[in-house]
């Protein structure tokens, strides 16, 4: 082991703790990053997914839309960052010969709704409830990589209206009221239930929160991905880390945490054998509970509706399969998310069917395809041919499902996903999927229980805990970075830490502020 002691040891190599390693490092503090994988990037990483196909697959992650582009630059990050022509296609449930692509183009977008739904003036609706959430996104983003503020700061940062809307009832209320259609309802919704398993009229509001963190990205609330996929952004995160000193140590597993007031040490298993690294500071970028465990306390996982609530199904398809509806061309469908029986009553029945302990049918899903903005994450022959990659992830999936006694067979949920995306379909997506140099599909499966198992994140939960408003509900908690513990010397600073969750670094920046502050006095 190259040190002994540090200044800061980093618990976990993903996104987060690279972003906390590359400020503290540049700010003349020693640093040491502990990753037990044999690459850092956590749950933001490329691979190849499918043996003997060269394509680079975002395996976990895929879209960017939280980081603070002003962070990547300040980190000089030189990621290429592609927007969407499209923000999204919908197949009608009932008819999917007829869609809803949203895009820019005001008058295309009334002709959109009028052929979609029959009513042409909810295009004015959708774009007058688009503009709410831009306004909320403007005014309360900034605010995230700043110390807490109170609810009333922030309440007079937001419209009244706005606020009372979207933070202070069920989010069913605003989108019943706003727009009129189901499907336009439904398009709005799958925002608020990313990894969250709640209903539209849910009391805790866990479905407002989501919804709030997935359209005030950048104060646009814009989903963009990386050039390259999520692993452009942590190989040159973890290359900027080292660049300003810090110490990337990988295959290496912490195994114990023990601190006081004053500091910490972590014992480390690498390459054998057992290392303790003493730190002043020892920063957490593993789920809350996983920290807990270390430290030989209950872990106290997400449990029931807090649990992970989702599927993850990579694909690589040799062509884009054929569309019912042929008013659209199959590049604008497929570039951005492509909405798959997701309309609002859809979404309903399939949380009352999840919430019996069944397997929604139809299933749920949205899709994407990277390949189509980004052809550089496939190999020159697969470009070539016309091949392209498939993301396909599925809502109203809790972990309860999977981790019972009676659990849906790999099988079942191969079928359960053909079919919802044959629903819609104009043909079979079997019959457009890849295969290995073995013979293999190209078609990778992810539920809760893998992530648990793959990443180390309890009960899969993408949010590593249930999001958070993003301000101090606990007025003690005002002008805090959100990433302290009951430990002045132990810091959260992975998507576990208020005002975490998705692919933001957003955590690790103010983890990094915090010790900054400490050690600056």
């Amino acid at each position: 082991m190259v040190t002994d002691r540090a200044d800061v040891v980093i618990v976990g190599g993903g996104h987060n703790g690279l972003v906390a390693a590359c400020l503290l490092a540049r700010a003349g503090l020693e640093v040491v990053v502990f990753e037990r994988s044999r690459t850092p990037g956590g749950a933001a990483v490329s691979a190849e997914v499918f043996p003997g196909v060269p394509a680079r697959l975002s395996k976990y992650a895929y879209l960017l839309s939280l980081m603070p582009r002003w962070l990547m630059r300040d980190l000089g990050l030189q990621v290429e960052v592609v927007r969407r022509t499209v923000s999204s296609y919908t197949p009608c449930p009932s008819d999917p010969a007829r869609g809803l692509a949203v895009v820019d183009d005001p008058q295309r977008l009334a002709e959109q709704f009028a052929r979609a739904t029959g009513d042409r003036r909810e295009a004015a609706r959708w774009q007058a409830f688009s503009a709410r959430t831009a306004r909320m996104a403007k005014a309360l983003f900034p605010t995230l990589t700043q110390p807490l503020r109170s609810v009333a700061e922030m309440r007079a940062l937001a419209d009244p209206g706005d606020w009372h809307d979207f933070v202070e009832r069920p989010l069913g209320e605003v989108l019943e009221r706003s727009l009129s259609t189901d499907l336009a309802r439904g398009v709005a919704l799958t925002d608020a239930l990313i990894g969250t398993f709640a209903q539209a009229h849910d009391t805790s509001l866990r479905q407002n929160i989501c919804f709030l963190y997935h359209v005030i990205g950048n104060g646009t609330g814009d989903w963009d991905l990386p050039v390259g996929g999520m692993g452009a952004v942590t190989e040159q995160l973890a290359k900027r880390a080292e660049h300003f000193g810090a110490r990337i140590v990988t295959s290496a597993a912490v195994r114990a945490i023990e601190a006081d007031a004053r500091g910490g040490c972590v014992a480390v298993e690498a390459e054998g054998s057992e290392h303790r690294i003493a730190a002043g500071h020892i920063l957490a970028n593993c789920p809350p509970a996983v920290l807990r465990q270390l430290q030989g306390r209950l872990p106290e996982p997400p449990l029931g509706d807090a649990a992970g609530a989702q599927i993850k199904v990579n694909m690589l398809l040799k062509r884009l399969p054929a569309l019912r509806d042929s008013s659209i061309s199959v590049r604008e469908a497929f570039c951005g998310t492509f909405h798959v029986n997701e309309g609002y009553g859809q979404l309903q029945r399939a949380y009352e069917e999840a919430r019996a302990g069944r397997l929604p049918v139809p299933l749920p899903a949205e899709i994407y395809c990277h390949s189509l903005s980004d052809p550089s994450i496939l190999g020159p022959e697969l470009q070539a041919a016309g091949a392209h990659t498939l993301t396909v992830f599925v809502l109203h999936t809790p972990h309860a499902l999977f981790a019972g006694s009676s659990p849906p067979s790999r099988d079942d949920l191969r079928r359960a996903v053909l079919q919802t995306l044959d629903s819609v379909l104009a043909e079979p997506i079997t019959d457009c999927l890849l295969y290995d140099p073995a013979g293999r599909e190209c078609l990778e499966i992810n539920t809760t229980v893998d992530l648990e198992e793959a990443l180390g994140i309890p009960t899969g939960n993408i949010f590593h805990t249930p999001l958070e408003w993003p301000w101090a509900e606990d007025v003690g908690d005002v002008g805090r970075w959100g990433v302290e513990t009951d430990l002045p010397s132990v810091v959260l600073c992975g998507s576990g830490a208020r005002r975490g969750g998705g692919v933001s670094g957003i955590p690790g920046h103010n983890a990094a502020q915090y010790v900054l502050k400490c050690v600056g006095g």
